[in-house]
């Protein structure tokens, strides 16, 4: 139940994310072409891939949650990596995009911003900004890979359209010469969105390769482990993510002179304890070995 709350409340933030760039994107596109902009259209630009990357990170999502088959045993929660692969592919198409667009710009003169196109950017950052915050406390509630990655995109639109202010209001302020100022706001802010773009890529591509969770994390599942009567410590133990759920394999140390039975039982109840206590994690695997002081773990 709390894995399906978590999906519907993660995919209406993304609806959410979607329809409120759509309607910014033609906000400021209109905004940039009257007001003779680029760094407001470079922005609406960047709202517009937006759109698209929340529909990726929807998709990664719905799929994500499908349940363990025979053909997925594991689940199909990967797909929450791949989405947030997908954003990052997308934030650096945008980001070239505006490169050149900026650089073909600089070279030429051209009409600057009119001041009516500084009104429009406030509202967008603080838009925006509501939305990273709320993505991000829901990314750290859910562990989505892929809600995370669009966080970083609203907090990357969010400093593209700080950098298009800070350029229009130089271009304005500084007159006939300061035109440029506008175009040279629009390659900072793509800078910045390279930057939101290897912090989304970063975390997808470890949950692909199933890379560990913190030290904190295994440490904790083993003390659940230990905690067990029976066992007398825990050798191996890795954990990898599935979508926003983990999967256990670890080798429980009991007493070498038990039966198999009893084993067997002690297993279950570890893998029963630690079910109980780690919610986000989906299934435990338990391997049991005998007694050897070599081989106890010394965590």
């Amino acid at each position: 139940m709390g894995k399906q709350k978590n999906i519907k409340k993660a995919v209406k933030l993304t609806f959410t994310g979607a329809v409120i760039n759509f309607f910014l994107a033609i906000v400021k596109g209109v905004a940039g072409i009257v007001g003779h902009s680029q760094a407001l259209i470079a922005d609406a630009i960047e709202s517009v891939s937006d759109v698209f990357t929340s529909f990726v990170v929807l998709l990664g999502i719905k799929v994500a949650s499908r349940e363990p088959s025979k053909r997925f045993p594991y689940g199909m929660g990967k797909a929450e990596a791949v989405a947030g692969i997908g954003v990052a592919i997308m934030l650096t198409a945008a980001g070239i995009f505006i490169v050149l667009q900026s650089i073909e710009n600089i070279g030429v003169s051209h009409e600057g911003p009119a001041p009516f196109t500084l009104a429009v950017l406030p509202i967008v950052v603080l838009i925006k900004e509501v939305l990273f915050r709320y993505s991000f406390r829901l990314s750290e509630e859910t562990a989505s890979t892929a809600v995370k990655a669009d966080a970083f995109h609203h907090r990357s639109d969010a400093i593209t359209s700080g950098a298009a202010f800070i350029g229009i209001l130089i271009a304005v302020l500084g007159g006939e010469g300061y035109e440029n100022a506008d175009d040279w706001a629009a390659l900072v802010a793509a800078c910045f969105i390279f930057y939101n773009a290897w912090i989304t890529l970063k975390p997808s591509l470890r949950e692909i390769l199933d890379a560990s969770p913190s030290e904190e994390f295994i440490h904790e599942v083993r003390a659940i482990a230990e905690e067990v009567e029976g066992v007398k410590g825990t050798d191996k133990c890795y954990i990898r993510k599935m979508g926003v759920e983990y999967y256990v394999d670890m080798h429980v140390v009991v007493d070498g002179a038990i039966s198999v039975k009893e084993g067997h039982h002690i297993a279950h109840k570890v893998k029963d304890r630690i079910l109980q206590k780690k919610p986000s994690i989906l299934n435990v695997f338990v391997h049991i070995e005998p007694y050897n002081p070599d081989y106890i773990n010394e965590d």
